[in-house]
């Protein structure tokens, strides 16, 4: 339905249930199992085959405070092994990322984090959660100037996963300035959130008892803003130099002491080979405290064990880029609950 709509998708390949568990350090460790990773797999092979499906998030706000942050390698090693996956068992090559929170003390360590390392274990894109624009506002009142400061030298595509404040009444003034060049050099637009009404007061349509779509205000505007944007010219501006980031050092906003990565659980490995069968979608017992979790780290680039870990998970350490995935991508669309929806797509 969406491809019939022109409408390419972006997904998660999580769920609630079926996701990193980031309460402590051991339920990280215990969460990253066989059982997690076969839902992952299994969602991939359920979707890889459609050709509007553009990318896939390995993860969205696991890390939300300055003092979760140990979350970040097992954030990135399942960054690693989708990555692996779609290498072996996909028909293409599928861009796999992370979507964060715009966490003020450490989004750029995520940035940095997330794009450095061997090319296998590196993100295709880094994306974030951002509603520091709230209407009335400005390209400059918004602080996004300073970002597209911070990350004018990031070699990754960067987006932002969820964007519209609802402080105010929203205009969506921020989807001019996106697409302008102040930003096209740098950000590869964005997700507007989201589809669907919910209780905290998003949403840009009503869904009745009977299924009827009712768009609201929100709805109007944001689509009074697409179609008063331009599209942006040729590549955007966006930098040609695809170089590994630095990684952040160990800081009080930033725990991380490693650069290892934990290995994939042994008992996941046969999916590369055999597939993953099918995906439990929103159904399932969950796999937070199920199967065997990963009992030791990788050897940089290889995803395979090298030394045992501490029980406690604190010790943690075909390639998935496109080619094409180094050219900024516009991404004019919504999000609804648990799916991404770019309705345009620009290389």
């Amino acid at each position: 339905m969406l491809d019939d709509a022109g409408i390419y998708l972006t997904l998660d390949a999580n769920t609630p249930d079926y996701s990193l568990n980031r309460e402590s350090n051991a339920t990280l460790h215990r969460s990253y199992n066989d059982v997690y990773l076969q839902n992952v797999f299994a969602t991939i092979e359920a979707f890889h085959n459609y050709t509007n499906l553009m990318l896939f998030f390995s993860g969205n706000e696991v890390i939300n405070e300055r003092n979760n942050t140990g979350a970040a390698t097992y954030i990135k090693a399942v960054t690693r092994d989708m990555k692996r996956f779609i290498g072996n068992k996909s028909p293409r090559t599928i861009p796999v990322g992370y979507s964060a929170a715009d966490v003020s003390e450490n989004i750029e360590q995520q940035a940095l984090y997330f794009n450095c390392g061997s090319d296998d274990e590196r993100s295709d894109f880094f994306a974030f959660n951002d509603y520091s624009w709230c209407d009335p506002s400005s390209f400059t009142q918004s602080g996004w100037d300073k970002k597209v400061e911070l990350y004018k030298d990031y070699s990754k595509p960067i987006f932002l996963s969820e964007y519209g404040c609802i402080t105010n009444r929203r205009d969506w003034g921020e989807v001019a300035a996106l697409y302008s060049t102040n930003m096209t050099g740098v950000y590869s637009g964005g997700l507007a959130y989201e589809y669907t009404v919910e209780p905290n007061g998003y949403g840009l349509v009503e869904v009745g008892d009977d299924g009827e779509i009712t768009p609201n205000g929100d709805f109007d505007r944001l689509k009074d803003a697409f179609e008063g944007t331009d599209n942006p010219s040729g590549d955007g501006g966006y930098k040609t130099d695809g170089r590994a980031s630095e990684c952040p050092p160990q800081s009080e906003d930033w725990e991380v002491s490693s650069n290892a990565l934990p290995a994939m659980p042994a008992n996941a490995e046969k999916y590369m080979d055999e597939g993953a069968g099918e995906a439990v979608g929103l159904e399932g017992e969950g796999s937070h405290f199920a199967g065997e979790p990963s009992e030791s780290t990788a050897t940089g680039g290889s995803g395979q064990p090298t030394r045992s870990a501490s029980p406690s998970g604190s010790t943690g350490a075909a390639t998935g880029a496109a080619a094409g995935m180094e050219v900024p991508l516009k991404m004019m669309g919504v999000v609804g609950a648990g799916v991404l929806f770019g309705a345009a797509l620009l290389f």
